[in-house]
């Protein structure tokens, strides 16, 4: 029974492969699906039960991370300095879908209109709540039809035609390679939107890349009729291009195109070898977009080429990869640029949505925009002409390249103000024998400089791959110009290892060539994010895993273009590895006189008890005066639960979701693998309240109200460092 399950699993994946986007049979079956996961209770009349057609939008939370402007802000006050000790749980909603392995996640940020509150479940179903109750109103599920694996889903778009409340309300978010249209009153798809309520993420991209793996983790953004979304696409080359697409609200039709790698002619096409529109990959836009309603901009973070860490086929400063760009929002053409790095080899995607803040500077209003940075510095335009609102410089590129790399010579970074994260790295002086232990682990790698060239001998990139800044990004009080950003201060070590020039696809090169970048050469990933391969039959089913393989899971991209052989025989090698030898030796190759480079895994440094290598804090809040271009505070943030275990704290943790800030003088953050939300004196960092959660809240928290009620609702899902996966949603208010 269980062998023809997956059969049918791996057919049904086969069949929604070949037929993407061409029948329209699957857009039935998503409408009925969407139809018969509603309230039975027919159409609406759960929503209009409950829904505050005249509440404020000062109490409303209606875009992600709080307005198009991304400021993570809220006018609410009843919560404040004075009583926030008196917090209290008022509601918890499961989700369900959690993981028993920690494999899921639940990263959304919800959004509450009308007095609902939308959001998403680990499995990417859609359900609206109650927001003063939690109590569930519809809920839609998009795989019973699609067998989709989840990826990270960081929130959900609203738009409605009028506003003061008729007429069509839409909630609009992905999951897998899909846009979905969903009646915000009942959860059923919008039939004529797309096929059938659904749009393929592929349109608008080159044709040969449609079956290449596009999802979009973080919501599209409104501007008038068209919603403007970037998208998450694979980091190795064959890799789908990360072109910008804005897609007509009302009818699903794809209205402009903003190529991030240029077309022959285009603007930054120099910046290219010739022919790399139809074959360069990534240069993508994940973090979120912001909307400046006012001057029609919106503002685009985006990510490196593909591959991350070796660009022998993309010499060149590789134009609009690693920019903010700034576009007219309803036609997609450039106004203005920055290029954070040239020719990036170190993964440093733009990691976080930009603020659209407000200066003031000789007592005139400055229209601005701060981007923060994996490398822990932020930097400051006039949003209007791209002008840097602060010094900047050149730090040189250093080092040795390997064969057939070209490195840029230097990288920009600003004067001020100071950076949030660290820059040094410091080994760890916790213990003595871990002091040691890390010594001798690094003392024969390249470091000491933030733009250090890759190499076969490896070298601390510090801060690591995953910031410094992060997707949750960082929140702005506009009343004091105080910019408030939490940081991860992790070492990672970054390592090429050559394989031949020409790949092919047996199993030990596919592997390197697919799957070593994250799980290692020796097949022992990081133990943490990235889990380790060796042993694999003891854990998972051939079947399971080339499920995963072939339509993806979490932070793993689905490999659907590579040949069904190709896919089964790089898994016969994964779980025949252990066989050729000690430490995954299988997975290494002969290496031929005409060589590329791969980087030999994601892997984070640590010392002999799992913890981070270097001087803690290990992770940071920092809030930052814009006005004076100066630190105000910095705290560690968090702790490791192993730590707290050994009778110590305060020595920070990694931390993903970001922190919102209130009227009330209040920053609500929870980020950390400890398990708590917190509240914290914005004014100080000094920490309030907490609350345990019933897993890690990976996520950045909200604040609206209903019926003069003030709610923080945060999602806690769990599914990272370690920790295990969690499906609530918990609501907090004061007592009654």
């Amino acid at each position: 029974m269980f062998e023809k399950k997956q059969s049918a699993s791996l057919r049904d994946t086969v069949n929604r492969r070949q037929g993407r986007g061409v029948t329209s049979l699957l857009g039935v079956l998503v409408l009925f699906v969407g139809v018969a996961a509603c309230d039975s209770d027919s159409g609406s009349k759960p929503y209009e039960r409950v829904a505050k057609d005249g509440a404020k939008a000062k109490q409303e939370w209606r875009h992600y991370l709080g307005d198009k402007k991304y400021s993570h802000a809220s006018p609410l006050a009843q919560v404040n300095r004075s009583n926030v000790r008196d917090l209290v749980e008022v509601w918890r909603y499961d989700a369900r879908g959690a993981a028993d392995d920690g494999s899921t996640q639940m990263q959304c940020s919800p959004l509450v209109v009308r007095g609902i509150l939308y959001c998403t479940s680990p499995l990417l179903h859609v359900f609206a709540l109650d927001a003063s109750t939690g109590e569930e109103l519809w809920r839609f599920d998009p795989s019973r039809s699609l067998g989709l694996l989840p990826n990270p889903n960081r929130g959900l778009t609203y738009w409605e035609k009028n506003t003061d409340g008729s007429g069509d309300k839409r909630i609009l978010y992905t999951a897998g390679s899909y846009l979905y249209a969903l009646d915000a009153r009942t959860g059923a798809p919008i039939s004529d939107f797309g096929d059938g309520g659904k749009v393929d993420l592929h349109v608008g991209l080159p044709d040969q890349f449609s079956d290449t793996a596009v999802i979009a983790t973080t919501p599209g953004s409104i501007f008038e009729d068209l919603l403007i979304i970037g998208s998450r696409v694979e980091e190795y080359k064959g890799a789908a291009p990360g072109h910008i697409r804005a897609f007509d609200v009302v009818s699903g039709e794809l209205r402009w195109v903003f190529h991030t790698i240029p077309r022959p002619g285009e603007f930054g096409s120099d910046t290219w070898p010739p022919g790399s529109f139809g074959s360069a990959g990534g240069a993508n836009s994940w973090a979120g977009i912001a909307i400046d309603e006012e001057r029609g901009l919106a503002f685009v973070p985006t990510g490196s080429p593909s591959f991350d860490f070796y660009g022998d086929d993309r010499h060149g400063d590789n134009l609009f990869a690693n920019s903010l760009v700034a576009l007219n929002a309803a036609t997609g053409e450039r106004v203005w640029h920055y290029q954070f790095v040239r020719h990036d080899l170190w993964d440093r995607d733009l990691p976080s949505p930009p603020n659209l803040i407000t200066l003031s500077r000789d007592g005139n209003n400055i229209p601005a925009v701060a981007q923060a940075t994996k490398t822990g510095h932020l930097f400051v335009f006039n949003r209007e002409t791209g002008e840097p609102l602060f010094p900047i410089r050149e730090e040189p590129v250093v080092g040795k390249a390997v064969t057939g790399e070209r490195p840029a010579i230097s990288q920009p970074l600003p004067v001020m103000p100071p950076p949030y994260a660290q820059q040094v790295f410091v080994p760890s002086d916790r213990t003595l024998s871990a002091q040691r232990a890390v010594k001798m682990r690094t003392d024969n790698l390249d470091q000491g400089s933030v733009f250090m060239v890759p190499g076969t001998q490896g070298m601390v990139l510090y801060p690591g791959m995953d910031g410094g800044a992060e997707w949750g990004g960082a929140a702005w009080d506009q009343s004091s110009e105080v910019l408030y950003i939490n940081s991860n201060e992790v070492p990672y070590l970054l390592q090429l290892t050559a394989v031949p020039k020409d790949l092919g696809m047996g199993p030990e090169v596919g592997y390197l060539a697919l799957c070593a970048g994250c799980h290692g050469a020796d097949l022992r990933g990081d133990g943490v994010s990235v889990p380790g391969l060796q042993q694999l039959s003891d854990r998972m089913s051939p079947f399971e895993a080339y499920r995963i393989v072939s339509e993806g899971r979490g932070r793993m991209p689905a490999f659907g273009q590579i040949p069904w052989y190709a896919r089964a025989a790089i898994l016969w090698h994964v779980y025949t590895a252990d066989q050729k030898g000690p430490e995954g030796q299988g997975a290494k190759v002969a290496v031929a006189s005409e060589s590329s480079f791969l980087n030999a895994g994601f892997q984070k440094l640590t010392d002999p008890e799992g913890f981070p290598a270097s001087r803690p804090p290990w992770g940071t809040l920092t809030a930052i005066n814009l006005s004076r271009a100066e630190i105000l505070w910095q705290i560690p943030l968090g702790d490791y639960p192993r730590m707290l275990e050994q009778g110590k704290s305060g020595l920070g943790a990694e931390n993903y979701g970001g922190a919102i800030v209130t009227a009330g003088d209040l920053l609500f953050i929870a980020a950390t693998p400890d398990r708590v939300i917190r509240a914290l004196d914005k004014h100080s960092g000094e920490e309030l309240w907490q609350a345990a959660l019933p897993a890690a809240g990976f996520a950045t928290p909200i604040t609206y109200a209903v019926d003069g009620k003030q709610y923080i609702v945060i999602a806690a899902g769990g599914g990272k460092l370690g920790q295990p996966s969690g499906s609530s949603y918990v609501a907090y208010a004061l007592p009654e």
